[in-house]
């Protein structure tokens, strides 16, 4: 039914057009009973055409004029940018008005109305004689994310105190902040929820979310049937984040009041930001109300690529998979934990275990607090166990046998009729089984039976990472080197980063006599465990050895030689002509650069013993610096049998290192 109490459909185009515009704007009291548009809280002031006005309660912010019904006491509204275009319904009397629900509305000016400032019409339900009354409206409020700072808060964004709109920083702004904040700081300590709500909605508009939650919190202590106190409440939670204590505040203010439109709308916006596509069509297709085109689209997005990404993982498919929750997550489904555990989920089975890793870090924190948010469902599970589920294969991926079983029980817990859950359970339990067998046999020194029990586990989870190096370690230990590097390649090809595998592919490869894929995996060890003594040495040697095998002289290596420093000329010939390659530093003691790059020189040391380091002080020693023609520092010049092959002038330490490597061969 409409206002006027006919039918819609006996409604002409004309007039349902007209109607629709009604319901933009706000009534006498705009103040306190904002619109639905103003729930969303807005962003800045959209450019609608401007009427200019008089008079001491004129907004400073820019109005538009528009008309509206005042038959009913509640002020109903279309949503705005992303929200729903309602059809005009009945009136809301009684306990079911929703008078002061949050606005960035101004107040209408006396003369627009015939009203003098703060005047409130009263509840009564009593029309105002002229059904259409032109009223000042501020522009529509755009629905987009929450944000922070002078950003969006809610699906909708307001200005922060102190930065005000430039209309209202050209026309007082400030003073209307300051005078609000006091308006607001005086209502503390009233025991009327009107005037705490009114308060509520003034810190709102401001930006002062956690002020307004406190004021909206006194209000329902006091009064705790009311929806609307449930609804600014929500709108506030919205604002900071909480979105599980603001869908349990909808639900409530539906609950109080079924009709509530606006709740309704705010409820499945929450719910379409969570991802929950059916808890949130609920809401938004209610009977007698039509769903703005642009919400629609959205939730037609997010729909589309959630249900992709269910196709997707159903097959394995986990590029696809990936895409599609990112695109989902963008379409507006940006506070679903459930999405955000697909991603970390697809890069694991991708075997991008860092990027797995660092996402799961990402994932929104979210702990349902109502049945229709844990009773929803994500890939055929209830959602939160879905979580648990991608928490339970990131802990085993990462060795954590004991968390991931403990997820996977919790998992297990919530949703105990699931076939995946109830899959991936029972293999986390054995697999866990298996790597604690062998583990207790590796121990022992039984390494044939070490490596049957983590076999076990890798026919369940063949590709992880930690069961392949441990078997690995077995095969070296059983002279089964070729094995071994094999276990070890396909652990680097899961987990490139992993330095036990590293570490056993190189001692498996000195053992094959493999002298150069031994000295690679070294080298990298080194760098990444630069204080190890073991690795060191191993370097030192497989190095000596790879030398060995190119006919190479190495009676003159040593290991752990430091930076030999040159004064003379013949001394200088001497040692760039000794076995194997030759690095020198042409410094000088004045220099900043020389100074900055010296202490990595002795790094470098450490790191490749089969080269010689040496440095030259051109200041102290010219006859050199004249014969090698050097003229910029610092500058570094590599020999080999004394004869020069590189030279480089101001390397950065990559550089340097990089060359370095290359001559150790």
């Amino acid at each position: 039914m409409s206002h006027s109490g006919k039918p819609i459909s006996e409604l002409g185009l004309d007039t349902l057009t007209d109607r629709l515009r009604d319901s933009l704007t706000c009534d006498n009291n705009s103040t306190n009973k904002p619109d639905f548009r103003e729930l969303d809280l807005g962003s800045p002031v959209s450019p609608l055409r401007t009427r200019k006005t008089s008079g001491p309660a004129t907004s400073s912010l820019t109005t538009t004029t528009t008309t509206t019904s005042s038959s009913s006491s509640s002020s109903e509204s279309a949503s705005g940018r992303n929200g729903l275009n309602l059809v005009p319904r009945r009136s809301d009397s009684g306990s079911n008005s929703h008078s002061g629900e949050l606005s960035v509305e101004s107040s209408p000016t006396s003369a627009s109305r015939g009203f003098k400032p703060g005047h409130r019409r009263s509840d009564s339900g009593n029309s105002h004689p002229n059904p259409n009354p032109r009223v000042w409206r501020v522009g529509a409020i755009k629905t987009d994310v929450l944000g922070s700072g002078t950003g969006n808060y809610g699906h909708g964004s307001i200005m922060r105190g102190g930065s005000a709109s430039k209309s209202e920083a050209g026309s007082g702004g400030g003073a209307v902040n300051a005078r609000s904040v006091d308006s607001a700081r005086r209502a503390m300590g009233s025991l009327d929820p009107e005037e705490l709500k009114r308060a509520g909605n003034e810190h709102y508009r401001l930006g002062n979310l956690a002020e307004a939650l406190g004021l909206y919190d006194r209000a329902i202590a006091i009064s705790p049937g009311n929806a609307t106190y449930r609804f600014n409440r929500a709108v506030a939670l919205t604002g900071l984040r909480r979105l599980a204590e603001a869908v349990r505040e909808c639900e409530e203010a539906i609950r109080l009041d079924p009709g509530y439109a606006k709740a309704h709308h705010r409820l499945g916006s929450i719910f379409l930001r969570l991802g929950q596509v059916e808890n949130a069509r609920r809401h938004f297709c209610l009977p007698g109300y039509q769903v703005d085109g642009n919400e629609l689209q959205k939730w037609q997005a997010v729909e589309m690529h959630l249900s992709k990404c269910t196709d997707a993982r159903k097959i394995g498919d986990w590029r696809t998979a990936l895409r599609e929750v990112d695109a989902a997550i963008v379409a507006g489904a940006d506070a679903s934990p459930q999405l955000h555990s697909c991603k970390v989920e697809a890069l694991l089975k991708l075997h991008q275990l860092e990027d797995a890793n660092s996402s799961l870090s990402n994932v929104p924190k979210f702990e349902p607090s109502a049945p229709s948010c844990s009773q929803s469902k994500f890939f055929g599970m209830l959602s939160e166990a879905y979580l648990f589920l991608v928490r339970a294969q990131i802990e085993m991926a990462f060795g954590r046998f004991e968390n991931a079983v403990t997820a996977a029980e919790k998992a297990g817990q919530i949703d105990p009729r699931n076939i995946e859950i109830s899959v991936l359970l029972n293999n986390v339990r054995l697999v866990s089984r298996a790597r604690a067998r062998g583990n207790d046999l590796f121990k022992s020194e039984r390494f044939t039976e070490a490596s049957s029990a983590y076999g076990e586990g890798l026919r369940i989870d063949p590709s992880n990472a930690i069961l392949l190096c441990n078997r690995a370690a077995c095969w070296f230990k059983l002279g089964l080197w070729e094995r071994s590097v094999d276990d070890c390649n396909q652990a680097l090809l899961i987990q490139p980063n992993y330095t036990k595998a590293l570490l056993r592919r190189a001692a498996s490869n000195s053992k094959l006599e493999r002298w150069a894929e031994s000295v690679r995996d070294y080298e990298v060890l080194r760098r990444e465990l630069p204080n190890d003594n073991e690795v060191a040495e191993s370097l030192f040697h497989a190095q000596v050895a790879l030398k060995k095998s190119r006919g190479e002289d190495v009676s003159n290596m040593k290991f752990g030689g430091e930076v030999e420093l040159v004064s003379g000329l013949e001394q200088f010939k001497a040692a760039i002509s000794s076995p194997g390659a030759s690095v020198v530093h042409f410094k000088s003691a004045s220099n900043l650069q020389c100074k900055q790059i010296s202490p990595f020189l002795d790094t470098l040391c450490g790191r490749y013993p089969s080269i010689n380091f040496l440095e030259v002080d051109v200041e102290v020693s010219r006859a050199i610096a004249v014969v090698e023609n050097v003229r910029i520092l610092p500058t570094f010049k590599i020999y080999k049998n004394g004869s020069r092959v590189k030279e480089m002038v101001c390397p950065s330490p990559e550089v340097l290192e990089s060359l370095v490597r290359h001559y150790s061969f």
